[in-house]
Parts: structure tokens; C-alpha cells; sequence
């Protein structure tokens, strides 16, 4: 009896054991509250990168408003690249328009100089063809403005005339040719150079066929080291044995 006591004192008395009383939880509702604090800690989570991101300044919303207000101001430049370039091409335009003017008028000037000149020699034909001097007049062949020049290069040099029919042949076609003797020394020798020579006697730039008056240019070549001191030009008629004019001139 006394063993059966002292048992029961030992499991309900004050030496008995401690019993702890817990509070019992369903699984779904522990399921419930991890996820609750998940979800918690997610928000917690992406508000601390926010505002990370916002004290750097690294806004996405006002990363993506700059970049469309650059994007609005390259193309707004873009645009007046593009009208610049059009303006420069329309002056370039012009400016090429302008100087294809002044070249045609420049053209324009000099072929007014050249009829100008043109008319000059006519004009000093005619006056000559009425000049009072007796034997000039008489001449049924004159020549007029005959000059020889150097030519550029050493030896080179280029003559020009006009010849002309007085009123004495009454309109009659003149036909003939001219030929050049040129008067030169070389390593202190004389020496007179026949042009054209008995080949080219025919040649086409030495042929003359005209009613009033006629112009004549050509040029000729002769050693560089030659010294040429006059050259005479004279007229032929076809089928005379005589020169129908003749005139000198000094190179210069």
C-alpha cells in the first residue's frame, strides 16, 4: 500500500514530471503562413531594390523619359541636317549655274573681240583697197599686215597677212599661191629658206582663191640655233612667172 502511494506521489505530487501543453496546427494552415511571410519578404525585397535603384539614381521611368526626349532631339537635328544639306545643295547648284554663265560670257567676250578684230582688218582692207596713195591704189594685188612672230618654242614662228585685190581687177577671182624666204644666219653662214619646197608647192595652206581679199596664217620651224633676220612673202598668180606682190617684215 505504502509502494502504491509513494507511486502516485511521484506522477501527480511536486517530484512528478513537467507536461508541456502546445497549441495544435493543421498542416494547410502552416502551409498558409510560410507563404504569407514569403510573399513578405518578396515585397520587402523589391521595395529595397526600388528604393536602392531611386537613391542612386537609376529611375527606369525617368531613364526611359531622357531617352525619349534625346530620341525627339536627334531626330529634330536630323531634320536640319538634312535641310542644311539641301540648302548647300541648291547653292552649290547656283554657284556651279553662275560660273557656267560667266564662261559663256567670257566665250561670248572673246568671240566679240575676235569679230571685233575681224572687222578692224576689214575695215584697214577697204581703206587701203581706196587709199589715195597712187601706187597702192594701182596695185591689182596688195599686201597688208604682214607680221611674223616667235612661236613659243626655239625656232618656231608664226606669220600671218591679209592680201588683197584692188579695184582694178573689177571683181575678177584671183588663183595663185604665196611663198615665204626666209633670211637667216647659222655658225656665221647665210642662208635663205624657200617655203614650201618644190614638194609642197601645192599644199593647201599656201593656196589663195579669192574675189577681194584673203587672210593667211600659218607657221614654220627652222634650226634653234638659226638666227632669222627677215622674211619676205610673195604673191603668185597661176600661170605667172612673176611675183604679183611682195613685202619683208623683221621677227619681232
Amino acid at each position: 500500500m505504502a509502494s502504491r502511494l509513494r507511486r502516485l506521489r511521484q506522477r501527480f505530487g511536486i517530484a512528478a514530471p513537467k507536461v508541456a501543453v502546445r497549441t495544435h496546427l493543421s498542416w494547410y494552415l502552416r502551409w498558409l503562413l510560410l507563404a504569407i511571410l514569403f510573399a513578405f519578404c518578396a515585397a520587402l525585397a523589391a521595395w529595397m531594390y526600388d528604393a536602392g535603384r531611386r537613391f542612386a539614381g537609376l529611375d527606369r521611368g525617368q531613364i526611359e523619359r531622357e531617352l525619349a526626349g534625346a530620341r525627339t532631339q536627334l531626330a529634330a537635328s536630323g531634320a536640319e541636317l538634312e535641310a542644311l544639306r539641301a540648302s548647300a545643295n541648291v547653292a552649290d547648284s547656283r554657284l556651279a549655274i553662275e560660273r557656267a554663265a560667266q564662261q559663256k560670257l567670257a566665250q561670248q567676250l572673246r568671240r566679240l573681240e575676235q569679230d571685233n578684230a575681224r572687222l578692224r582688218e576689214e575695215l584697214a582692207i577697204f581703206e587701203g583697197m581706196l587709199s589715195s596713195n597712187p601706187p597702192l591704189a594701182a596695185a591689182p594685188i596688195g599686201i597688208l599686215r604682214f607680221k611674223v612672230e616667235p612661236d613659243g618654242l626655239p625656232g618656231e614662228f608664226r606669220y600671218r597677212l591679209l592680201v588683197r585685190a584692188s579695184a582694178a581687177r573689177k571683181g575678177k577671182d584671183f588663183a595663185g599661191r604665196l611663198e615665204l624666204a626666209v633670211n637667216l644666219t647659222e655658225d656665221g653662214r647665210s642662208a635663205i629658206i624657200y617655203l614650201p619646197d618644190a614638194a609642197g608647192a601645192s599644199a593647201p595652206s599656201f593656196r589663195l582663191s579669192f574675189k577681194h581679199f584673203q587672210r593667211m596664217e600659218g607657221s614654220f620651224r627652222v634650226s634653234p640655233k638659226a638666227k632669222v633676220a627677215t622674211v619676205q612673202v610673195r604673191i603668185y598668180e597661176d600661170g605667172a612667172g612673176s611675183a604679183a606682190a611682195t613685202q619683208s617684215t623683221t621677227p619681232g
